[in-house]
């Protein structure tokens, strides 16, 4: 009974402005089957945060009926390599095989550990921009937004220096199979690059079982010899997520949000001023709003595990459910002018990071890396701007731009 619509996730114009087509569905069908994606799609906040908290949905079904029990073709042979990192990532598991994985990690990202980080943030964000500054232009996303996250989460992981240019190409290659609709060419790219990351990740985790160092790899492999079940497979996996997963939003969530405050001046004069005055408190809420406001990572998926019933809409074991947190984090039945960016907003309870047992593990140094470089970007470059026309990239999934030419 469900009202049909097909949301072309991939339409370009769609991927820069969502917003409107968002907001009509949200008043006219704010559920719908999309019967392309063969998906239920939800758009209001409450039931996407209701949705996320709900333990009869999970990130798979496999640990409770098998493909063949699902009517799901066999894994893609062509696809050996991506398969056998995903298959591995505790994230897309669920209790009690995902809790024993997060709860090693989980301790290296509490916002105490992540604060001392701190420092080291600084310093790579003062040296890239350094390197950027010789020029008095530069393209933030490739210069700024990309290289710093990804510094971070393989200087934590205790990936060498050597083998950093690799990996934003390879997580790029591999997060590309997460939008809905990819192509051959995709598919062998993240094949290849799942292969290459395994390889590299396997090969640092022999280095440190001989030669331990003060890393995460260095802490996960000893917990595996410690007897915990912690396979070959799973630590590769478990790194290779922690990278993908450890900079994708900020990369997607600085450049969006540079790019929000330079289209609201109001509001870019209220962070100039903060960052000036280094008001750590205001900068908190800002980065939160600026996540609210443009949503890196725009929809997440669900398996509905058992049968149950949502606002009214039964929905039958097997489904596969759709939450358009980019909709829910516009939506103004729980945000007061929930299209207006505002920096000093305090009510903002974000989906943009999940909800329930799978909440992002990263959020806390995500949040952090947001804080410090946009302090450090509007101390040194006041007069940032815009030089040239911005571009999206492709994919709505994990949405964010290509470019954003930027002169100070």
């Amino acid at each position: 009974m469900l009202p049909a619509y097909h949301l072309d996730l991939n339409q370009p114009g769609f991927i820069a402005d969502p917003y409107s087509q968002l907001e009509h569905l949200r008043t006219e069908m704010p559920v719908f089957f999309d019967e392309v994606w063969s998906k239920i799609f939800f758009t209001h906040y409450a039931d996407i945060a209701s949705l996320l908290k709900d333990r009869r949905l999970g990130r798979t079904m496999l640990h409770i009926l098998s493909r063949e029990e699902l009517g799901w073709p066999p894994p893609n042979p062509r696809l050996a390599n991506f398969y056998r990192y995903q298959d591995n990532v505790f994230m897309d598991w669920e209790p009690p095989e995902h809790t024993r994985i997060r709860s090693l990690v989980s301790k290296v990202f509490t916002p105490k550990q992540v604060e001392r980080l701190r420092a080291k943030l600084e310093a790579a964000t003062h040296k890239l921009l350094d390197m950027a500054e010789s020029n008095g232009t530069c393209n933030f996303v490739s210069e700024i937004a990309e290289p710093l996250p990804v510094m971070m989460i393989a200087n934590l992981l205790g990936i060498a220096e050597a083998d950093w240019p690799h990996l934003r190409p390879w997580s790029a290659a591999i997060v590309k199979m997460y939008e809905l609709g990819y192509s051959e060419e995709q598919m062998q790219a993240a094949d290849t690059a799942a292969r290459e990351f395994m390889a590299c990740i396997g090969a640092l985790a022999e280095e440190r079982r001989a030669h331990p160092q003060d890393d995460l790899i260095s802490g996960l492999v000893h917990v595996e010899e410690q007897g915990q079940k912690l396979s070959e497979d799973e630590l590769r996996a478990t790194c290779i997520f922690l990278l993908n997963a450890g900079h994708e939003a900020t990369v997607n969530g600085s450049s969006l949000g540079l790019r929000a405050l330079l289209r609201n001046p109001a509001q870019l004069e209220l962070m100039k001023r903060a960052a000036h005055d280094e008001d750590a408190a205001f900068l908190k809420t800002a980065v939160d709003e600026l996540l609210r406001y443009e949503t890196p990572l725009p929809m997440f998926e669900r398996y509905v595990l058992e049968d149950m019933e949502i606002s009214g809409v039964a929905l039958k074991k097997g489904m596969e459910v759709a939450l358009l947190y980019i909709s829910g984090n516009r939506d103004p039945l729980r945000f007061e002018r929930a299209d207006e960016l505002d920096l000093n907003r305090n009510d903002n309870p974000l989906l943009t990071f999940g909800l329930g047992t799978h909440y992002c593990l990263g959020a806390p140094l995500a949040r952090l890396e947001l804080q410090v470089l946009f302090k450090i970007l509007f101390q040194r470059w006041p007069n940032l701007r815009l030089s040239d026309e911005m571009e999206f990239s492709e994919g709505f999934v994990i949405r964010g731009l290509r470019s954003l030419p930027i002169e100070f």
